[in-house]
């Protein structure tokens, strides 16, 4: 830890006081990267990089070393990412293993390539699904490729594997100062809450709020509702990503979670509290239940002085007005 600490003290105070450096943040309309840009702009970084899809196709080479051969950003936050649950998964795996390859890919070798180094550091986000089906639980970031990944989602989880060794490998070899962070569930404003590819906690509010506007007499959900799972909210991982742009800078990723797991059965009955619909939750157990624990272990992260602040009750309250506000009748 010798190593690791000294390399974090070296780090501190190189990000926060930065404030008028360039800080791109690739896919900042998406759930994570929105949250981080909010949270930069809130903590007064003057000098946000940000583009659509439309504006720079991050799956192009070309387009992308163009870009960074343009604006020259200093700090890179790697958000922009092809997600989604487990129907999304089975239904497009090319997609969730080849746009996720070629995000990160280009990115990162663009950040190292990018003229006069300009680059200082890069952040790129990963997911807890990286870890074994069967992982030790909580699950120690020394579990990555101990075992077999959860079938259901193993495209997407071989890409950021691929993202994670990435890093380590272009600072082992250039030096480049690349971390990755892996996040737990994640939840909160701007979610995907499509009725097919969208992840457990925003289908289930999208479910309950349908049921409620339509008075309908129950709510199927999918599984047996046995899983255990960890959620954070959004703007808590947004604090994490920029903890970890000022405080680290070491070869191993690091993980960010609550610390705090619930059953899917008991998130469902809280989220059906939380949006207030009073028919019957039914569970339909010929659907598959995905991972049966994910418990992430961050105490590398709490270590280092940081932990999670937004409790669950009150983050799904925040999110259900944000869907209510944003998505609803769209």
């Amino acid at each position: 830890m010798g190593k690791l600490e000294s390399e974090n003290a070296e780090a501190i105070g190189s990000f926060l006081s930065d404030t008028s450096a360039k800080v791109f943040v690739a896919g900042h309309r998406g759930l994570v990267g929105s949250a981080i840009h909010r949270k930069l702009v809130a903590l007064g970084f003057t000098n946000v990089l940000v583009r659509t899809h439309a504006e720079l196709d991050l799956t192009r080479q070309a387009d992308v070393e163009a870009f960074f051969a343009a604006e020259r950003p200093r700090y890179v936050i790697v958000a922009a990412a092809k997600v989604g649950g487990i129907h999304a998964n089975s239904t497009y795996p090319a997609d969730f293993i080849a746009v996720n390859l070629q995000i990160q890919t280009n990115i990162i070798d663009a950040a190292l390539r990018c003229a006069g180094g300009a680059v200082r550091k890069l952040l790129f986000l990963g997911s807890s699904c990286i870890y074994p089906k069967l992982a030790p639980q909580p699950i120690p970031e020394s579990a990555l490729l101990s075992g077999p990944l959860e079938p259901t989602n193993e495209w997407y989880a071989v890409a950021k594997i691929a993202g994670i060794k990435m890093c380590q490998a272009y600072r082992i070899q250039h030096g480049l100062d690349a971390i990755s962070a892996m996040p737990t569930n994640l939840y909160g404003p701007h979610d995907n809450f499509h009725p097919e590819n969208s992840h457990v906690l925003p289908a289930l509010i999208r479910r309950f709020h349908k049921a409620k506007v339509s008075c309908a007499n129950e709510v199927v959900v999918w599984g047996t509702g046995s899983p255990l799972r960890e959620f954070l909210h959004v703007d808590d991982l947004a604090d994490a990503v920029v903890f970890l742009m000022d405080r680290y800078s070491g070869l191993e990723h690091v993980n960010v979670g609550s610390g705090k797991e619930v059953t899917i059965k008991e998130l469902a009955e809280m989220v059906k509290e939380v949006v207030g619909f009073e028919g019957e939750l039914v569970w339909d157990n010929t659907k598959p239940d995905g991972t049966p624990r994910k418990l992430m272990d961050s105490s590398m992260l709490a270590g280092m002085g940081w932990e999670a602040k937004i409790p669950l009750r009150e983050g799904l309250a925040d999110t259900y007005k944000w869907y209510v506000e944003n998505v609803v009748d769209q």
